[in-house]
């Protein structure tokens, strides 16, 4: 006797209709039951039809997997017994395109009083690295604390404006725009110059070395501009795919794994608590409201962990408790490590040329270079990441070039006025969209003015700075695994029953971590990395594309993903889905979320 069952499926889309279909198993199957259930749904104009469909061509194709390939979403009840079984399977999260649990999206606002601290939760958030990368390389460079929170007030500064270009003109995403370590090789071999080195007076080293850095910036700059706003950026797009750019954006977050609990590590006293402390407000008491109908732990569990944790490594600071501790747990732990606030102007305005008139060097610029492609990849798979935390579609190729335009302007004020390095997406601040469930763009509009302003008043800017690293540290644990989740959440649009697709998923992750890390490794033990020619610019331009996990990742997905099998796996790969969202007017809801402001799409048209 022929083995049967019976498939009960509803579909939100229709609710009333109802198709019932016995689905013969047997070698022999009966197409006339097929074809009679196919006339049915075809009646109906329900989805249920590609089902019936897609059954009647393969009999071996099982229901689910027809339910997936119709689209939307779906609920498939199993019924039965005997060696049919029985039980109930749900399909309860389909692909979507636009994530549906957040609570503001780029164009809606929250109220003010809650949008401005938000504003300045970004803005804390974004003080680690700001005064990460001066802390490290203005004592390479022969300056002082004074030199060194100049440069962090600058790199604030410069912040501040980019940040507000991009949200304004570049791809009108909530990024923030910061400091990026992808330019620290580069200009590690800048400051290692025999040239700069042979400079007795340290001062005078310092100016020089930034001098060399700014004309660098400014040469790599042009590189970004020109690939920005040519759109070649946007025609090479055309051979990113889901599967491709899921590694990658999974990487921007988890290539940042150093930064993590290694860091925390070093003080795990403050580093710990805050960890614990950001789980259990922003998870376990999201849903409790003390004040009003604002979730407050949701909102803002940064400005609450950091106040709480700060206050306390102060306490443990003033009480003597790291005094007789080594050195660098002293430097991760203590409040007034840096001497930060005394060596703080109380007010000071950075301006162009600060440092005196950048010098150029063909050598150097051409490492530098090699940091703006890094930039320019790893901010494409930070602004996919920022769309969907915002609930915006992916940018359009258009719009992702406008962007890397402007984020090259942002480099080139980063050499005029001299921050001492490049800058780029701020990963943390991405992941902040989703913690706390808000993507307004008019909060990062705000937090780019706190940034400005508290620039310029170096006292003020320079208490926040003395916040300890391993609290940044712990957020970074957090944020960064939830930058890296929606690289990966962007596999739901590819079949991942695919052999060809896990090997290049897998590949692609595999590499993109295990590649940087010998190239680490190899740095810290021998003093420099595996490519050591006698060319310097060469073995900078090369150590820092390998250094950088989302560039070794998107090499080796996108090379793979449009070479191995291409026409056969066009929707193994999920290029119907993506297809729509790679022309401006692929899709109508781009113009909600893309358009330039003040009708300036009249005289710059999308291409």
């Amino acid at each position: 006797m022929a083995k049967r069952r019976q498939y009960l499926v509803r579909t939100e889309d229709s609710v009333a209709e109802t198709v019932r279909g016995c689905v013969d198993l047997t070698q022999h199957g009966h197409r006339s039951q097929w074809e009679a259930d196919g006339r049915a749904a075809k009646r109906t104009e329900s989805p249920v039809k590609f089902i019936l469909s897609a059954a009647y061509l393969s009999k071996f194709i099982s229901l689910e997997d027809a339910v997936y390939l119709g689209g939307g979403r779906r609920e498939v009840e199993k019924k039965g017994g005997g060696c049919c079984g029985g039980g109930m399977e749900n399909i309860s999260h389909p692909p979507m395109e636009q994530l549906q649990d957040l609570e503001y999206c780029i164009d809606s606002n929250p109220p003010w009083v809650e949008t401005i601290l938000l504003a300045f939760q970004n803005y804390i958030l974004m003080l680690g690295t700001s005064v990460m990368i001066p802390s490290m390389l203005v004592p390479l460079m022969g300056g002082t604390d004074a030199d060194k929170i100049r440069v962090i007030q600058t790199l604030l500064f410069v912040s501040g404006i980019n940040t507000l270009l991009q949200a304004l003109f570049g791809t009108r995403l909530p990024t923030i725009v910061g400091g990026s370590f992808s330019y620290v090789i580069p200009i590690l071999y800048i400051i290692r110059d025999s040239s700069l080195q042979q400079i007795p007076d340290p001062h005078e080293r310092f100016l020089q070395t930034m001098r060399a850095i700014q004309g660098a910036l400014i040469i790599a700059s042009s590189l970004q501009i020109i690939i920005g706003y040519s759109q070649l950026w946007g025609i090479f797009s055309r051979f990113f795919s889901p599967l491709g750019m899921a590694p990658v954006i999974g990487l921007v977050g988890l290539g940042l794994f150093d930064r993590g609990f290694p860091a925390v590590g070093n003080c795990v006293e403050i580093g710990i608590p805050m960890l614990l402390m950001l789980i259990g407000l922003s998870q376990y008491l999201k849903h409790y409201r003390p004040f009003r109908d604002t979730p407050i732990f949701e909102r803002f569990p940064v400005l609450i962990c950091v106040t709480v944790i700060w206050i306390y490594s102060v306490i443990l600071t003033a009480g003597g408790a790291y005094s007789h501790r080594p050195t660098r747990t002293q430097n991760s732990c203590r409040t007034d490590r840096a001497n930060l606030i005394s060596s703080a102007p109380w007010f000071k305005f950075p301006y162009p040329l600060q440092w005196g008139a950048p010098t150029f060097d063909a050598g150097h610029s051409v490492a530098m270079m090699a940091a703006v492609l890094v930039s320019i990849i790893e901010s494409t798979g930070a602004y996919k990441a920022a769309s969907r935390l915002a609930i915006a579609t992916p940018p359009p190729a258009y719009v992702l070039s406008r962007g890397i335009g402007w984020q090259g302007i942002g480099v080139l004020l980063d050499g005029l006025f001299g921050t001492g390095t490049g800058s780029t997406v701020s990963v943390e601040n991405v992941g902040l969209l989703g913690l706390t469930r808000v993507g307004s763009r008019r909060v990062v509009q705000i937090s780019a003015g706190f940034m400005i302003f508290f620039s310029t008043l170096g006292k003020f800017g320079a208490v926040f700075a003395s916040i300890p690293f391993p609290i940044f540290a712990a957020l970074y644990c957090v944020l960064f695994g939830l930058v890296a989740s929606v690289g990966i959440s962007f596999l739901q649009f590819t079949n991942m029953n695919s052999m060809r697709n896990l090997i290049i998923t897998g590949l692609s992750l595999f590499l993109g971590i295990s590649v940087p890390q010998y190239f680490n490794d190899t740095l810290v033990s021998s003093g420099h990395a595996p490519v050591n020619t006698h060319a310097g610019w060469f073995n900078g331009f090369l150590n820092t594309i390998f250094l950088s996990p989302p560039t070794v990742g998107l090499i080796v997905s996108i090379f793979l993903d449009n070479t191995l099998e291409v026409e056969k796996s066009k929707k193994d790969r999920g290029m119907p889905w993506w297809v729509k969202f790679r022309t401006f007017r692929g899709d109508n809801r781009n113009e909600e979320f893309y358009t330039l402001p003040f009708n300036l799409n009249r005289f710059f048209p999308p291409t």
